[in-house]
């Protein structure tokens, strides 16, 4: 096992349309709006950007998105990312009910030497940091939802 990568899945129930939520969802510049943990979202040029996240433990992570898949009829919103993590992260939404759910994929590999360091001692403290992430970035979505 390679303790460098990591694969997430997260579901979110969403109090809103997929239409609505593939609209925020797409956005990326705009997340640190709602998403406490994005500290900055750049963009560089019409399908790429510079994200910077920073959760509970007390490290940035700089990445550069690239654009991969745009698909709205399918509700997928997919990139490719390259630097402190390396892999891809795809956004997928679906209807459910009065509301939707969006299923958030990710594979990555971490590149930040200070975290490649601490690989195997560190997992289970990344993954819970992670874990907390995701919750406030939900948290924070379906509030911003809910005000717009």
């Amino acid at each position: 096992m390679d303790w460098t990568r990591y694969r997430f899945r997260s579901v979110w129930s969403l109090p809103a349309k997929p239409a609505v939520v593939y609209d925020v969802l797409e956005r990326a510049e705009e997340y640190p709006r709602w998403w406490p943990q994005v500290r900055e979202a750049r963009r560089l040029d019409d399908t790429s950007g510079v994200i910077t996240i920073r959760a509970v433990l007390p490290y940035d992570l700089v990445f550069t998105a690239r654009e991969v898949r745009r698909d709205q009829a399918a509700g997928v919103l997919e990139i490719a990312m390259d630097g402190d993590l390396e892999g891809w992260a795809r956004w997928t939404i679906t209807a459910d009910g009065d509301g939707s759910l969006a299923h958030y994929d990710q594979f990555t590999e971490v590149n930040k030497p200070l975290l490649r360091r601490f690989a195997v001692p560190g997992r289970p403290v990344f993954l819970a940091n992670h874990r907390l992430m995701m919750r406030a970035g939900r948290r924070g979505l379906v509030a911003y939802l809910e005000a717009v």
